[in-house]
């Protein structure tokens, strides 16, 4: 039996475990990982009663469970994002208390609920997500569970070390610059930054970071990440609302295979034939794939790291000032990062959105000639843990830091296409060998087919069980 979401789900609605089963499991298991640091919040009797909600709604045999895929699975929110009401987010920062309480859900948490997901917790990030490692000064430092010594990525590491731990089945994640796919990645999991727009983002998340963020989540298998896709998707206008307007193209497809990136952040050997064994692995059921070179990618890659550097630090000075936070209480990076923000003129900013028009519009050249591209998701394996530090002032250094551990993370964000990673393999030392996919606009059902296809050989097994499935 396969050990996710889904299978938990089916466990508790044919009745071989309750939620509330599942839920106290969830708990125990987060006590006994305690020293991972991928949690930093714990809202334990919120997560209690919605397990007891749908236990009872389960014995009066509310039909409309019959739509909930993840009935009753325990689950965390990254302290990061829309709003989860009765969770309180401080995006990893001492400028935020715990106070907003009484926001309401926002649209993604609310269909995430209707899915029938249980929270009961906070996971860790970075202060302000602004790395991709989960070291805030706030604490906790959060940890690999495949490797203490190392990141379990980020921003979204908590989420992803607690799903990986096996805390967790399915976890809230974000992406503005690859926080969902490079945790999954550093982790042996799967997660997708969909398609610009298809996410929910309101009523009060609206353009957060310039349309270059979305939430998902953070899984264990394929099949829960294309359900926590389409629960999420509803209500959506144009072809990813219907699959019958947007079917996933199933003939052969054209698939560009760049396994090197540059000479400035190479990749290793290992994380390269990963990537080349998953596009051969294609090509065996009919597609054409041709090999790319990194000539095309290294503008819009440059371009990407720029407006990702100052939409980040633009939205981060309007929003301090807004909210009134005492800069102060951040750390240094932060504050550098705030800086940048309020010293930037009009035509600094306009000229880094400038460069993001162009990444995009070169990244449009080449899905004229190729349905998917397969390329690295990281160029190394996961950092060992204070390789991001934030005790510094210069966010190009960030930027330029985050960029060589993956290359190609953030040109998603910035041009809107929808990528996904998944494990392909595990190297010398058992820690995964990440493969991003990559599809032009509005194909994310294609990258969740193509990822079903990729996985069925096998090539990971997660190292720890899911708790609650298998106690």
């Amino acid at each position: 039996m396969p050990d996710d979401a889904t299978a938990l789900a089916e466990a508790i609605r044919k009745g071989r475990l309750t939620a509330s089963g599942a839920m106290q499991a969830a708990l125990d298991r987060a006590e006994q990982m305690d020293g991972l640091g991928a949690i930093v919040h714990l809202e334990v009797e919120a997560g209690l009663e919605a397990a007891r909600v749908i236990d009872a709604r389960l014995v009066q045999a509310d039909d409309r469970l019959n739509f909930a895929p993840f009935i009753g699975v325990p689950s965390l929110v990254k302290d990061l994002g829309g709003p989860f009401a009765g969770l309180p987010v401080a995006a990893g920062s001492r400028m935020l208390s715990r106070g907003n309480e009484n926001c309401p859900d926002s649209d993604l948490a609310a269909r995430m609920r209707a899915a029938g997901l249980c929270f009961f917790g906070l996971t860790t990030v970075p202060e302000m997500g602004l790395s991709l490692s989960c070291e805030p000064a706030a604490g906790p430092t959060c940890r690999n569970p495949l490797d203490p010594l190392r990141t379990p990525g980020g921003s979204s590491g908590g989420a992803a070390a607690a799903v990986a731990a096996g805390i967790v089945a399915i976890a809230h994640a974000t992406d503005a610059g690859g926080s969902i796919r490079v945790p999954a990645a550093c982790c042996g999991l799967l997660g997708m930054k969909a398609t610009r727009g298809a996410m929910p983002a309101g009523p009060g998340f609206g353009n957060h970071l310039g349309g270059i963020a979305g939430e998902l989540a953070v899984c264990r298998s394929s099949r829960d990440l294309a359900m926590i896709f389409e629960a999420v998707l509803g209500g959506v206008r144009g072809p990813l609302a219907d699959p019958e307007l947007a079917p996933v193209k199933r003939g052969p497809l054209r698939i560009g295979l760049l396994t090197e990136t540059g000479n400035d952040h190479p990749t290793d050997p290992s994380r390269s034939e990963a990537v080349e064994a998953a596009a051969r692995s294609l090509e065996k059921d009919g597609h054409a794939v041709v090999s790319l070179g990194w000539r095309d990618f290294a503008g819009p890659v440059a371009a990407s790291a720029i407006a990702l550097r100052d939409i980040i630090a633009i939205n981060l000075a309007t929003h301090v000032a807004g909210a009134r936070l005492d800069v102060e209480l951040a750390e240094p990076l932060t504050r550098a990062f705030i800086r940048r923000g309020v010293a930037m003129t009009g035509s600094e900013l306009w000229s880094a959105m400038d460069g993001a028009v162009h990444a995009s519009r070169s990244f449009w050249d080449i899905f004229k000639d190729f349905d998917l591209l397969v390329a690295p998701m990281l160029a190394t394996a996961p950092l060992t843990l204070g390789s991001l530090p934030f005790d510094h002032g210069d966010p190009d250094l960030q930027i330029r830091r985050m960029t060589d551990f993956a290359p190609l993370a953030a040109l998603a964000n910035i041009t809107g296409f929808p990528a996904l990673t998944l494990p392909f393999g595990a190297d010398a030392d058992g820690l995964p060998l990440p493969v991003q996919l990559i599809a032009s606009m509005g194909h994310d059902r294609l990258l969740l087919h193509l990822a079903s296809r990729l996985e069925k050989e096998d090539r990971w097994q997660h190292r720890y069980r899911l708790a609650g499935l298998n106690s």
